[in-house]
């Protein structure tokens, strides 16, 4: 990737990650919770600041297999019967969690003027798909009766996610789906999502080189962690770029320019219109992989977010 081309502030945040994981030479040696625990304190920095909200609340939802961390941000002006964006963070199945993505959910409430939900799912490889996929449909199957009780109207709930975040939003639709229970899924935003474990051999030569914040080997090993076998790989709760798209309710795309995983938005893209679904994308010229991350620096970013909140507001606030 040509760093020439990425916009100031995205650079920015990039070469902070980059030089930070400089410091942890034997980060792929390292057992994976302190490998957790890096990228958490690296993070750190770009998830603080930002606006504030009038209340935030964590807790935790026990599951039939699994409990999911909820935290749930709720911005100045809120009313007790919220509109609500359900957020699941991205990291490759493997990584991050609510706290990396504290400020990009405060931003999201704080712009739209909805609650918005944060969700840490259990990861992979000790939780391989479908147990995020599972715990995740259990807790909007339970919102549907509940949402009340989080002071949250469940006749104004959106879902969304960047990478990883993306692919289970969109696979959490299908499953509602297939039981006839998506109508509360009002809108869809998918940020960067990672639809496929295909990369194609272009791609990779664009935008996956040495100068990326995510090349194909990386891409490769999240979904090895999240996989059980080659099976899922044709699985389209796990690859939703194979999936039957009917009934998906509007979605917006948030495309990089210089993603290696870009190529699967614009498939995406394609299959939802040729469904006959509502959906919109937006090309960010400068923008990487993460690029969200970046919004206390980089007007590309809060751009981003904000073209994000403004589609959520438009089909759940009105």
């Amino acid at each position: 990737m040509n760093m020439d081309s990425v916009e100031s502030g995205v650079l920015q945040f990039i070469m902070h990650i980059r030089n930070e994981m400089q410091t942890y030479p034997d980060f792929d040696a390292a057992p994976l919770e302190d490998q957790r625990a890096i990228v958490e304190r690296i993070r750190k920095k770009w998830s603080q600041g930002g606006p504030r909200m009038r209340s935030t609340r964590n807790m935790t939802f026990d599951g039939s297999d699994h409990s999911l961390g909820i935290r749930i941000h709720y911005p100045e002006g809120e009313s007790d019967h919220a509109a609500a964006l359900i957020y699941i963070h991205g990291g490759g199945f493997t990584l991050f969690s609510n706290n990396t993505h504290d400020r990009l959910m405060r931003e999201y409430a704080a712009l739209g003027g909805f609650a918005v939900i944060g969700v840490d799912y259990p990861l992979s490889p000790e939780a391989k798909y479908p147990a995020a996929l599972n715990a995740i449909t259990e807790l909007m199957l339970w919102l549907q009766s509940n949402a009340q009780s989080w002071g949250i109207d469940p006749a104004r709930i959106a879902i969304g996610g960047d990478s990883a975040g993306g692919n289970l939003s969109f696979a959490v639709l299908m499953r509602l789906r297939d039981m006839d229970k998506h109508q509360i899924i009002r809108a869809i935003l998918s940020n960067y999502g990672g639809f496929s474990p295909s990369i194609s051999d272009a791609s990779e030569s664009r935008f996956g080189g040495p100068n990326s914040i995510m090349d194909r080997n990386e891409a490769e090993h999240y979904w090895r962690n999240y996989l059980r076998s080659q099976k899922d790989e044709v699985d389209p709760f796990a690859v939703p770029l194979l999936a039957d798209l009917a009934g998906f309710p509007p979605v917006f795309l948030v495309i990089p320019e210089l993603d290696l995983v870009a190529e699967h938005s614009f498939e995406m893209y394609d299959r939802l219109k040729a469904a006959g679904i509502t959906a919109d994308y937006k090309v960010y010229a400068g923008a990487t992989h993460s690029f969200l991350e970046a919004m206390s620096v980089s007007d590309l970013a809060r751009q981003g977010i904000s073209d994000g909140a403004a589609f959520i507001k438009a089909h759940i606030c009105g």
